[in-house]
């Protein structure tokens, strides 16, 4: 599959960039407010987090702006596991429960039980448009493990129109309850897709992975620079959007 056209170049280029990642030098973080606008255009955004943590980053984006070929581009970079944070009453809407009742996982990531769309649509791109443009109904959702298949899931998680019947059970998106306060309540990944959503006017819904390399192992912070680097993304810390949070005077705990 050809990758969306904001990510095009190579991948052959990309990987040995990756495979020699650990020789790059620190730089500076991309600012908030240009890790928002990323956000607004419907681009990715790398976010790392405390080095006493994961120490890892995720590729977020904005749920609503999935794309199939934006979730072959996050399959191919990230474990594979693509996550859709959104706000509790919306999965109590969905009738999506936490996928255990006693969560003993070290960081106390809130999974849901698993989805799947119900409802696939078939889509048509067009080069010069940046969006997709639905033809006609599809059969509805195959095997759920497709890029298609998963991105129609995300959207559908976004979009408040569709309802807890409209998705399968147990499935292949694993949805995050985000914690109320965002990141100023929880230091995660969880929190910081659906925080930059709000500020980017979005729907109150973020997917996300963590990134990995070719041999497997997570992609450290000089890892990271170097994809942010030859894909052109941003890439911000928690910690610069909890201070960019507290900065703009957004510290409601019910924001």
């Amino acid at each position: 599959m050809v990758l969306d056209r904001y990510y095009s170049r190579s991948l052959k280029k990309n990987s040995a960039a990756l495979d020699g990642a650990n020789g790059v030098g620190t730089s500076e973080f991309d600012k908030i407010e240009d890790a928002v606008a990323e956000y607004e255009k419907g681009n990715f955004v790398i976010a790392v987090d405390n080095e006493d943590r994961e120490n890892e980053g995720d590729l977020l984006i904005a749920a609503e702006d999935m794309t199939p070929e934006k979730m072959a581009f996050m399959i191919r970079y990230t474990s594979g596991v693509i996550c859709v944070s959104t706000a509790g009453d919306r999965l109590d809407e969905l009738d999506l429960p936490l996928m255990v009742e006693r969560n003993t996982e070290s960081l106390k990531t809130a999974y849901t039980i698993t989805v799947d769309y119900k409802h696939g649509t078939y889509h048509l791109w067009i080069s010069y448009c940046p969006f997709y443009i639905p033809l006609l109904p599809s059969p509805g959702t195959t095997t759920g493990i497709s890029a298609a298949d998963r991105s129609s899931t995300v959207r559908a998680l976004a979009d408040p129109s569709v309802q807890a019947d409209d998705f399968s059970r147990p499935g292949h998106v694993f949805p995050l309850r985000y914690n109320p306060g965002g990141v100023l309540a929880r230091v995660g990944h969880t929190e910081a897709g659906v925080d930059l959503a709000k500020l980017a006017g979005k729907k109150p819904c973020a997917a996300l992975s963590e990134i990995v390399l070719d041999d497997g192992r997570m992609a450290r912070r000089d890892d990271l620079r170097v994809l942010a680097k030859q894909w052109g993304l941003k890439m911000i810390t928690i910690k610069d959007l909890i201070e960019y949070r507290v900065r703009m005077g957004l510290t409601d705990p019910k924001w």
